[in-house]
């Protein structure tokens, strides 16, 4: 009769569903690099008047030794994707799918403007090649959008996909263990509604995830979701909104400094 043999393993008798079951203590990745986002409605949309000042901030970063990824929004057409694919009733998957490309496209542009100084598109699966990047001083540029694609969950009374870029952009910076993830927007930050709206609106420069969903604010800077995750972070436990046509923002926002508004764990 033959000796039975067995590999140890903290999961052998598990289920994989048996909650509490495993211990571990996750490796932050490359927890200096600096994730950040480029608005699509917010920036790209505006064109050069908008957009080339914050490029000029992020390669003055960059010189600077600050190691940044950054990620770009949809904007107005993805927006547009979104309206028409729902007035069809596809479902939610579907959306994100179609979606998913108008991000890819503004990412390559940024990419192109961004060429003469490292700029570099890369896909997701190249997120393991981010440390030969940063050591040749390139400027990694991708789609803000998470590759959830088909598998997209329904948020209920809606078929907008509630994982979009700015959910990516929070999901990259905790992969990567940064401890902040950095929106850069139109606005000085987040405000109790939205100040295009509503000229009564007042500036919040401070404010936990928690409180601000206790709020229900009619109108948020960023996607809720993304207000919901950052409370169960394991690394990312900030937000910062900064105002990217205000000059010396966006650098400053890279630099570490508290500008515009942070929303905290």
């Amino acid at each position: 009769m033959s000796e039975r043999r067995t590999i140890d393993s903290a999961l052998a008798n598990s289920t994989l569903t048996t909650p509490g079951g495993f211990d571990y203590k996750p490796t932050a990745v490359m927890p200096d690099v600096k994730v950040v986002k480029i608005g699509g409605q917010s920036i790209l949309d505006r064109g050069r008047k908008a957009l080339f000042p914050i490029l000029d901030e992020l390669v003055a970063a960059r010189k600077k030794g600050v190691q940044l990824v950054v990620l770009a929004g949809g904007g107005t057409r993805a927006r547009h994707i979104y309206s028409i694919a729902s007035e069809l009733e596809l479902p939610t998957g579907i959306v994100a799918t179609l979606g998913k490309y108008i991000p890819v496209q503004n990412a390559r542009m940024l990419q192109m403007l961004l060429a003469k100084h490292g700029g570099l598109f890369i896909l997701p699966d190249d997120f393991e090649k981010l440390p030969l990047y940063m050591q040749m001083g390139c400027i990694p540029i991708m789609s803000g959008m998470p590759p959830f694609g088909y598998w997209e969950k329904r948020e209920e009374g809606s078929r907008i996909p509630p994982h979009r870029t700015d959910a990516g952009v929070f999901l990259s910076a905790e992969f990567l263990g940064s401890r902040r993830a950095i929106f850069i927007k139109d606005e000085d930050g987040l405000y109790t509604d939205d100040p295009k709206k509503n000229p009564n609106a007042t500036r919040i420069p401070r404010i936990s995830a928690a409180e601000l969903a206790s709020r229900g604010l009619p109108d948020l800077v960023v996607e809720r979701v993304v207000v919901e995750y950052v409370q169960r972070a394991q690394w990312c436990k900030e937000l910062q909104i900064v105002n990217g046509l205000q000059p010396g923002q966006v650098l400053a926002a890279l630099e570490g400094k508290d500008v515009g508004t942070i929303i905290h764990a």
